[in-house]
């Protein structure tokens, strides 16, 4: 073959190659894609964690669905269009109604299917968590986030009828069910919901996964803070014999021990990112610098570029 015909050849196989990158365009957002996932029963799967308490993955948020006598209390709805998707799963493991939805927090993937379930469905959240369903602000650092509210689209259905300062007990006896407010983390309104005769417990987003969480200060959320709230749940839940955990996002349940080296990880961040700007480097030069310390195994940067966007709420905190 001749010179010129192997150089136009290779010119050649270069832009097809380069065009064929273009189409394919950058890795899907998991935030997009999630959001744009057609809401089916299918898709979701049911996990029994203990005799009347189960949970419900594949919505965004993991749902923890207890079933009482008087009927089920529903922690966390899912993500948008999902809602009445939730209620007919739980149809093939109780045939009791919703009485009680109870909201982690303000978040679009476990809250945003409020706005399905009927009217005398009690929703219960912390204070602050029904002023940001009210107010709405979108989740900081997640691009893919809705820019608007799911609660001004259906005329304030789905927003809390009940909140609660620190604590609050529902239900009696062996069917109780325990909300407590530990402090600013994930958001300002995050609440852990309590089983205490199963010893489990659902800690939403404020531990979602074995990675940098969100740290959304859009809607009270705290960098700084952040270390501290986990060590007071961890001292909490241990005081209440919890050692199960319902995470945010995992995929299996997660111990307290679990809890403890998660609060001791996101320590870890926020001691580097404070001694980093005290040292005078700029959110990019920390973020890029920034990796998971060996002892967590199994750890990761979190989501999309939650290094950066996480440090930026700590260097703006510390101001």
């Amino acid at each position: 073959m001749k010179r010129p015909t192997l150089l136009v050849l290779l010119v050649l196989t270069g832009i097809v190659s380069i065009s064929l990158r273009a189409a394919q365009g950058p890795p899907a957002d998991p935030v997009a894609a999630m959001l744009a996932a057609k809401p089916a029963a299918a898709a979701l799967t049911v996990e029994k964690a203990r005799d009347n308490l189960f949970v419900i993955r594949g919505t965004g948020g993991n749902i923890a669905a207890f079933v009482t006598s008087r009927g089920v209390v529903l922690v966390d709805s899912g993500l948008p269009g999902w809602g009445q998707v939730v209620l007919d799963k739980l149809k093939t493991v109780t045939d009791k109604p919703v009485t009680t939805l109870i909201n982690t927090h303000v978040h679009f993937d476990h809250a945003a299917g409020n706005v399905e379930f009927p009217p005398t469905v009690e929703i219960v959240t912390h204070e602050n968590t029904k002023k940001y369903m009210q107010d709405f602000h979108p989740v900081y650092g997640v691009a893919a986030a809705p820019r608007t509210s799911i609660y001004t689209e259906h005329p304030g259905h789905g927003i809390a009828t009940r909140t609660y300062k620190t604590q609050l007990t529902i239900g009696s006896g062996d069917e109780r069910v325990e909300l407590r407010y530990y402090g600013r983390a994930h958001t300002g309104g995050d609440t852990f919901v309590i089983f205490p005769e199963l010893g489990i417990a659902h800690v939403g987003d404020v531990f979602p996964n074995k990675g940098l969480p969100i740290m959304d200060r859009n809607n009270g959320g705290s960098g700084v803070a952040y270390p501290d709230t986990l060590t007071a749940a961890a001292r909490g839940l241990a005081a209440m014999k919890v050692n199960t955990l319902v995470n945010g996002h995992m995929p299996t349940q997660t111990t307290l021990a679990d809890l403890q080296q998660y609060a001791d990880f996101t320590r870890e961040f926020v001691d580097a990112a404070r001694a980093a700007k005290k040292s005078g480097q700029t959110v990019a030069q920390f973020a890029a610098a920034w990796k998971v310390p060996a002892k967590f195994t199994g750890y990761s940067t979190g989501l999309g570029d939650s290094a950066r966007n996480d440090a930026q709420v700590i260097w703006d905190e510390l101001k």
